[in-house]
């Protein structure tokens, strides 16, 4: 199918989400708004010191997590290709008398959205890399806003994780971990932070990318692997019976099999 229409189908969604997701107990926009930090400590070990740091974090959603860098010292800018996220974010971010920018742009069109500024970090995280109908685009659109031995991190639900499609890790998987090259479409009801929630745009595109294709789109778009770890926890329950931990991760309950579900990624643009 063609890029555009599940471009389109997905913005429109994640349009609507905004407002559902800004509500929601997942989130918790109150409790930010009183100091909480949204970062788990994944992210927060992965990144280190961001003090006077340039940031850049793309797929921003409505932009808890961009705002939270920036409490933590950095110049944060956040992009998000769906403009109600945008706007949201901008609003929180004077809520909440915190100094961040907010760019409206498709993630592969970043570099021109911000024209050609670069960035001492690249985030990345949660949920977002399956939205992607082009990954080789996408790696070249991090690469081309990164700063000459600037370093992007990625902390990613593991493409594992997805092949159970919700359902309860005793069922049988739902999907083939190599990629097919049609999307999945989804019309179920809900959202990952609101389960009973009503929406209009119900239909959505959706990639499931093999770890090496992450990786390999990096490498080919001329950035340096330095660290790659599988992680057995993940930022929601996402599958049935997921146990969450002190940390904020959810992972399988005790006496389960393992299996990986978040990785994630270090790689630096050569100076």
């Amino acid at each position: 199918m063609a890029h555009d229409e599940a471009l389109a189908a997905n913005r429109a969604r994640w349009d609507e989400l905004v407002a559902v997701h800004a509500a929601s107990r997942f989130y918790d926009v109150p409790a930010f708004l009183a100091g909480r930090c949204t970062l788990l400590p994944i992210e927060r070990a992965a990144l280190g010191d961001v003090s006077g740091k340039r940031l850049l974090h793309l797929q921003c959603h409505f932009g808890l997590d961009t705002l939270s860098w920036a409490r933590r010292g950095a110049i944060a800018t956040g992009l998000d290709f769906s403009g109600e996220a945008v706007g949201a974010a901008r609003e929180l971010a004077v809520r909440a008398a915190i100094d961040a920018r907010f760019v409206e742009s498709e993630v592969t069109r970043a570099p021109e959205a911000l024209d050609g500024e670069r960035f001492d970090i690249v985030f990345t995280s949660w949920g977002v890399l399956g939205w992607l109908p082009d990954l080789d685009a996408w790696a070249r659109a991090v690469a081309g806003t990164l700063a000459p031995g600037g370093v992007f991190h990625c902390v990613e639900t593991h493409p594992t994780a997805w092949l159970f499609d919700g359902s309860p890790l005793a069922a049988a998987r739902t999907y083939d971990y190599f990629r097919a090259d049609e999307p999945i479409v989804d019309t179920s009801a809900g959202t990952y932070a609101d389960r009973g929630a009503e929406l209009v745009a119900v239909t959505r595109y959706s990639w499931i990318y093999e770890l090496g294709q992450v990786v390999n789109a990096l490498l080919d778009a001329g950035l340096v692997l330095e660290r790659l770890e599988e992680h057995d926890g993940t930022c929601s329950e996402m599958i049935p019976g997921l146990v969450r931990g002190d940390d904020g991760l959810w992972r399988l309950p005790p006496g389960q099999l393992s299996l990986p579900l978040s990785f994630s990624l270090r790689a630096r643009r050569p100076a």
